[in-house]
């Protein structure tokens, strides 16, 4: 895999900013009224929304870096003329983002190939399904208030199958039982697992911390997965064939992460399974990825 010049993060308005109040005029009056109570309210600041330390502590890696090695772009269904509102939020926060594609309502996901998005963040979860259907890294953003851990590092935690790696193993687990699971992981403990949709996101993380030492790198990793022995061996060999560092580990053997989230002060974290998400998300922003077999229909 050849090396990215940098990273790009692609975000929706509803993530970046606390669009609520907008989004219920949308919902309960409509396209034209939302148009003009933006319109009308597009000199007052919008408040951050829930990713909107992530996108700080993204941009200032730039600074840390001194070389632009990552660029957050905006993806909205707002038009040109409702997006204004945005932009002037972006401008008076300080955010060094100036690429955007406003979609006047369409879905924007093709757009993220186009301008080399390694992720795209969305409170829309049918805009971040036909971005993982396209073969991009993608997650819905759970509501809920801004917030982010006290350090200025940027810490990512990431759960494993579905996630990092493919849901190949988890299927085993839904259809035949942990026995099976287990005995399978055994039996391929030394056969690399097959990549996840953010397997790609990770790889370019990693090119980034390898600019730092390690104990002195604004950029720190976790793998935070139900998995235990002995369905960590693979889990490490694989991560060691794909030859990318993850800074922790931790194999809860079906515990509930949340606790273990916060411990770890994560930024953002990733998993495929809807009630993980719920229970992480009071505690740290949380990105649903909805792939894989725990996201198919009964």
């Amino acid at each position: 895999m050849s090396q990215p010049s940098k990273l790009v993060v692609a975000i929706s308005s509803r993530a970046l900013f606390d669009l609520d109040e907008s989004h219920r005029i949308f919902e309960k009056q409509g396209k034209d009224a939302y148009s003009s109570y933006q319109i009308e309210h597009e000199d007052e600041a919008l408040a951050p929304g829930v990713a909107f330390p992530l996108v700080r502590k993204l941009l200032a890696l730039n600074e840390r870096l001194g070389k632009p090695l990552v660029e957050v772009i905006l993806l909205s269904r707002n038009t040109a003329d409702t997006g204004l509102r945005i932009f002037n939020a972006i401008q008076h926060h300080g955010l060094d983002i100036t690429r955007a594609a406003f979609t006047g309502g369409r879905a924007p996901f093709k757009y993220i190939s186009a301008f080399g998005a390694h992720l795209f963040l969305s409170a829309n979860a049918g805009d971040v399904a036909d971005a993982l259907n396209d073969g991009q890294a993608a997650a819905t953003i759970m509501t809920a208030p801004a917030r982010g851990n006290e350090t200025d590092q940027l810490r990512i935690a990431f759960d494993g199958d579905a996630v990092l790696f493919s849901d190949a193993s988890e299927r085993v687990y839904r259809t035949a039982g942990l026995e099976a699971f287990a005995e399978n992981e055994r039996a391929s403990a030394r056969d690399p697992l097959p990549g996840g949709p953010f397997r790609n996101f990770l790889a370019v993380l990693h090119h980034i911390q390898t600019q730092f030492d390690a104990d002195s790198s604004p950029l720190r990793t976790a793998l935070v997965t139900a998995r235990g022995a002995p369905a960590h061996e693979r889990v490490v060999r694989t991560l060691r064939a794909w030859n990318i560092r993850i800074d922790e580990a931790l194999f809860l053997g079906g515990m509930s992460k949340a606790q273990f989230l916060a411990a770890f002060g994560a930024d953002i974290f990733f998993d495929d399974q809807k009630a993980h998400c719920e229970a992480a998300s009071p505690h740290v922003a949380t990105g649903h990825v909805p792939h894989g077999i725990a996201n198919e229909p009964s």
